[in-house]
Formats: C-alpha cells, sequence, structure tokens
C-alpha cells in the first residue's frame, strides 16, 4: 500500500468547499476522489490538511491518499491535471512514509487575505479580494495586528459552537503589504479555528475603518465572546498559502 501526498491549487469560486457533502460534485475533495477513482479503479477517500470554506480558494493545500495502484508519480501528475476541472490543479505528487498524515501531522499554516481598498471597485479581483470602499487606517490595522500575535485561546474569533478540544493557538506573523489598492494580509499560525482567519479579518477591518476601537481585541479574548468581535470577512478573498510538516 503506497501513500500519496498532493500538492493542490483551486480556485473555490464555485464550489462549496473542500470537504465531500453527500453525492455533490461541487467540491474539492469530490472532484479528486472522482478522479482518483478513475486513474486507479479504487474507491479511495483522500484526507485534507483542514477544510476550506465555499468560496475560499488554496495555492497549497495538501492532502494524501493510500493506493494499490502501480502508476508512477510521473504518470500521476498529468492524469490529474488532464481529468481534473481546470480550476483545480495538481502541483505536486509525492511518495510518503506510511505513518504522515495530511491533517495529524500539520506545524502550522499561511494563508492570505486580500482587500480591495479603492472607491473604485475592480473587474479582474472581484471573486478574490474582498472591496472596501471606504478608505482605512493602516497604521490602526498594523496595530490590531500586533494585538493578536502571541499564544491566545482565540475561542471568541472562531465560529465554533461547542467543543472539548483546546481552542487555544499561536499566531506567529500577520502583516499588511500594500500594493497600490490591494492590501495583502499574510497570517501565520500553527493552527487556526474555523472561520477563524476571516473573523480576524473582520475586525482588523472594524477597528481600520474606525467601527472598533483597537480594545475590542483584549476585551474578546477576556470575555471569549463571539459577538463581541468584527463581522466575518467574505470566504472569497482568502486563500490557504501553504502547508507545514
Amino acid at each position: 500500500m503506497r501513500n500519496i501526498k498532493l500538492t493542490i491549487e483551486y480556485d473555490g469560486k464555485r464550489y462549496l468547499g473542500w470537504q465531500r457533502l453527500g453525492d455533490s460534485e461541487k467540491t474539492i475533495q469530490g472532484k479528486i476522489e472522482s478522479v482518483i477513482a478513475q486513474m486507479t479503479g479504487e474507491k479511495i477517500e483522500i484526507v485534507g490538511s483542514g477544510r476550506t470554506d465555499a468560496g475560499t480558494h488554496a495555492k497549497g493545500q495538501v492532502a494524501n491518499f493510500k493506493t494499490n495502484s502501480e502508476m508512477t508519480l510521473n504518470e500521476m501528475l498529468p492524469f490529474f491535471n488532464r481529468y481534473l476541472p481546470s480550476d483545480i490543479v495538481i502541483k505536486k505528487v509525492e511518495e510518503m512514509p506510511d505513518r504522515f498524515h495530511a491533517r495529524y501531522n500539520v506545524k502550522g499554516k499561511q494563508y492570505s487575505y486580500y482587500v480591495w481598498n479603492d472607491p473604485i471597485p475592480t473587474a479582474f479581483e472581484r471573486y478574490h479580494s474582498f472591496y472596501v470602499p471606504e478608505k482605512l487606517d493602516v497604521t490602526a490595522m498594523e496595530a490590531a495586528c500586533s494585538k493578536l500575535l502571541g499564544t491566545h485561546d482565540f475561542v471568541g474569533f472562531s465560529a465554533l459552537k461547542k467543543t472539548k478540544k483546546s481552542t487555544t493557538r499561536t499566531i506567529d506573523e500577520i502583516s499588511i503589504k500594500q500594493e497600490g489598492s490591494m492590501l495583502h494580509f499574510t497570517f501565520v499560525g500553527n493552527g487556526f479555528l474555523h472561520k477563524m482567519v476571516r473573523i480576524l479579518m473582520g475586525t482588523i477591518l472594524a477597528i481600520g475603518s474606525g467601527e472598533l476601537p483597537l480594545a475590542v481585541i483584549d476585551e474578546v479574548f477576556e470575555n471569549k465572546v463571539r459577538a463581541t468581535a468584527g463581522e466575518t470577512a467574505p470566504a472569497h478573498g482568502l486563500f490557504l498559502d501553504e502547508v507545514y510538516y
């Protein structure tokens, strides 16, 4: 039995997210599993590094699957990219030790979030960035990013209801890079809770627009109440850049 690792790029615009949903063909996992069945003749379930929401994109999602197929890696890669839709691309196929697990072995992840901050919208980036027409205070947003760094209980910045698992995570980096009218936010951490990056982004943007004070971050850390934080930023501005092992 071989253990195959996939590095995957996708435009999530027309999909219901990563996770297969019943008989729906509108998921990334479902599309890839369908091609694997065609390629190997086996019914195989792939394991992703984590779920991405409907509309979210990826430049470096990772998954693995076990197979008895004798196809070489050099045969698998073009097969995937020939039969997958053009908005899902397998960037790399690797053979891994049997114990490698795309989800359980994750050490950290990097996400990007893009905001088009201009009175005039963009035609080309409308499905890959969040349009914010009002002027944003970058200095205030950088102060918010600094407050969010480190190890905290981020449950108030998540969409989790109840969980017995730890909601403490460590964020190592949140940076802002301005590229003309585009603001590129980068998040690096050892893990992210459900919708955590999008809620952090909504909070940072609310601070940048003056809708919320900087002190709201400490308040959410203290009271752990989701409603205190900013709104959830739209999925289409979010990209999973890289998974660290």
